[in-house]
């Protein structure tokens, strides 16, 4: 029969061991937070360094400029990269226009997405579209982008809004994208527009896996509408989250907040106060 007992040196070892071991593995599934500067638009507006290292001090570690970033030239993305480098800030994603998805406005809008070191390109609207043959086509634009994008390095999103949910002749058109794009392509969920639009985030996250790698943490409810802060509406977080993390193949949150009674920088800090609380 071996001998079971361990000595108190032995057995502390081994506690410490385990305890790295899970801290390890809790670190690795940690995921980043960060913010759709659309959220701190007018500010930006203003002064965009001052704005970023307001961002950075309340904590938030990436971020995804909205369609502002377009009209940049590449000296000027060189500037905000050497600022957002300065702050450890991170920008994982850009949103775009779809006439950025093809052409010369393809390839320069790649050239800025490189310098300020994005993964992703997402289409943040498809434009006018009624019909099945339409989104199909909205698929068909993000598959040709994606191809192109994969040659440099990056790789395509898209953006959800409340039509994507609203079935057209019996299909809902977040189905239509799912099942006609590339895997490669992100489907990043805005939760607020998704239960707006009578959608269910968890369900729809644990249907996909791994396409999306990316959400908006926006929250919604009928009174408030999306001006509920994160939390005060009706997104069921910890399971959105859960489901994201386990299922959703998550790279990084970004917290998007569309307007609100406060300030705009003091309403993304309340959020990601809130989203603190929740997440631990």
């Amino acid at each position: 029969m071996y001998n079971l007992q361990v000595s108190r040196r032995t057995a502390l070892s081994i506690l410490t061991a385990s305890s790295l071991t899970l801290r390890r593995a809790q670190a690795a599934k940690r995921v980043p937070i960060g913010l759709e500067i659309y959220s701190v638009r007018e500010e930006f507006k203003k002064d965009e360094l001052s704005t970023l290292q307001a961002v950075s001090a309340m904590g938030y570690e990436c971020l995804e400029f909205h369609g502002v970033y377009a009209d940049w030239t590449p000296e000027h993305a060189k500037q905000i990269r050497s600022k957002l480098d300065a702050l450890k800030l991170k920008c994982y994603s850009t949103h775009n226009s779809r006439k950025a998805f093809a052409g010369d406005d393809l390839k320069r809008a790649v050239d800025l997405n490189k310098i300020l070191g994005s993964r992703y390109m997402v289409l943040a609207s498809p434009g006018k579209v009624t019909t099945l043959d339409d989104w199909k086509g909205v698929a068909d634009t993000l598959n040709k982008g994606n191809g192109e994008m994969r040659r440099a390095g990056l790789r395509a999103g898209y953006h959800n809004h409340i039509a994507e949910w609203a079935p057209v002749d019996g299909k809902v058109p977040m189905e239509i994208l799912a099942e006609n794009t590339d895997k490669s392509i992100m489907l990043q969920l805005d939760v607020g527009h998704c239960l707006s639009g009578g959608g269910d985030p968890v369900a729809w996250i644990n249907n996909h896996p791994g396409r999306t790698r990316s959400l908006h943490l926006k929250d919604w409810s009928k009174e408030k509408e999306f001006q509920a802060l994160f939390g005060e509406g009706v997104a069921p977080w910890k399971k959105i989250l859960s489901a994201a993390e386990n299922k959703g193949g998550v790279e990084y949150y970004l917290i998007e907040q569309e307007g609100n009674q406060y300030p705009e920088l003091e309403t993304a800090d309340r959020c990601l106060i809130a989203y603190r609380n929740l997440a631990g």
